[in-house]
């Protein structure tokens, strides 16, 4: 049969598993993540923080190490929400200066070389292929949040025993849910910013500046209107409110953590505005 009266047949054979082609994508985007060298730095960095505070953990449990150094010092030493508070606060800045490195590699480059029809003829939808790449950097901002938290509330319930754990039951519940909280916040931009510029560099500026950026703004009109509302378009200050709410820890002055977490839910809407209308394989401009 001539090659010309072949028509177009659908495949009609058998397929993986969807969960097996949705890994796909992030098996090989990990590979190619890790072998940047300055992401893993920023991994390797984002340690420090920790060790830090496994360090401060033992010393708290340990009072022969402090006992004739003075009462005040051991009010200090106490683990509880504030300390959890000054844990989440570091890594979370480490966080976002990972999704400025990782994300914009993720879609940028699928659109600069109109690779997204590629993903789309294939057994793919658009929403799978947005949850592949979510996943990505989840996964990579989890291993300097979720990963370290779980070690230090692992270590600090083995050293203090199960009388802690049951007067803290909050402190896990509250670190976990506010770190989800942050990485997916922060994950949805990169992708949106990854969507929106084609060139990786801008794109990773643009994904800290729009923290940094925002939380100036934030500030500039709280100073003119002397109000104190503003936090509410400065999505680190209103995470720091929600934080500070489920770990029982006074967060200063502005709008409740119910206000801040629905201002944190309609940025998170806008920024998936912004990818459902980027990533499309074709566009139609009129």
């Amino acid at each position: 049969m001539a090659v010309y009266k072949r028509g177009y047949q659908r495949y009609q054979g058998e397929l993986t598993s969807r969960w097996t082609r949705f890994l796909t994508l992030p098996r090989f985007a990990w590979g190619r993540l890790l072998e940047q060298k300055m992401i893993l730095i920023v991994l390797i960095a984002s340690l420090f923080w920790p060790l830090c505070c496994v360090a401060f953990i033992y010393v708290s449990n340990h009072s022969e190490l402090w006992a004739g150094l003075g009462g005040d010092l051991g009010d200090f030493l106490q683990i509880d929400g504030r300390f959890f508070r000054y844990f989440m606060d570091t890594q979370a800045v480490m966080a976002v200066i990972l999704a400025a490195l990782a994300g914009p590699g993720l879609i940028a480059p699928d659109l600069a070389h109109n690779g997204l029809p590629l993903y789309f003829s294939r057994p793919l939808s658009r929403l799978d292929y947005v949850l592949a790449r979510l996943f990505t950097l989840v996964a990579m901002l989890a291993l300097v949040t979720l990963f370290p938290a779980a070690i230090l509330f692992a270590m600090q319930g083995g050293l203090a025993g199960l009388g802690w754990l049951a007067n803290h039951w909050r402190l896990p519940f509250a670190v976990f849910t506010g770190f989800t909280l942050h990485i997916v916040l922060v994950s949805l931009v990169a992708l949106a910013c990854s969507a929106w510029v084609k060139w990786r560099t801008i794109a990773g500026a643009l994904v800290v500046g729009f923290f940094f950026i925002l939380a100036g703004a934030a500030e500039i009109l709280n100073e003119v209107l002397n109000v104190n509302w503003g936090i509410l378009f400065n999505p680190a200050r209103s995470l720091y409110t929600v934080w500070s709410a489920m770990l029982g820890v006074d967060a200063g002055d502005g709008p409740s953590a119910w206000t801040c977490a629905i201002a944190l839910l309609i940025l998170s809407g806008l920024v998936c505005l912004v990818l459902e209308k980027k990533l499309r394989p074709v566009e139609v401009i009129s």
